[in-house]
């Protein structure tokens, strides 16, 4: 199914003119950068649990725990 849906897009793709072919580019481009970007975001996120475990578990801030 991906395979034969895949084939359809290329197919419509190559009856584009140059000029919207570059607009398809540069859009799948952004789609990609952006992907790139969120995954970034969340492995930085991760990353950065454990630095903050010790500044967010701790007796003094407990009370804002529950705000």
């Amino acid at each position: 199914m991906q395979t034969q849906h895949t084939q359809e897009l290329f197919d419509k793709i190559r009856r584009l003119s140059p000029e919207k072919v570059a607009v398809v580019e540069d859009f799948v481009e952004f789609l990609w950068h952006r992907d790139e970007m969120d995954t970034l975001i969340k492995a930085a996120g991760k990353l950065s649990e454990r630095s903050f475990q010790q500044v967010w578990d701790n007796p003094e801030d407990a009370e804002y725990d529950d705000l």
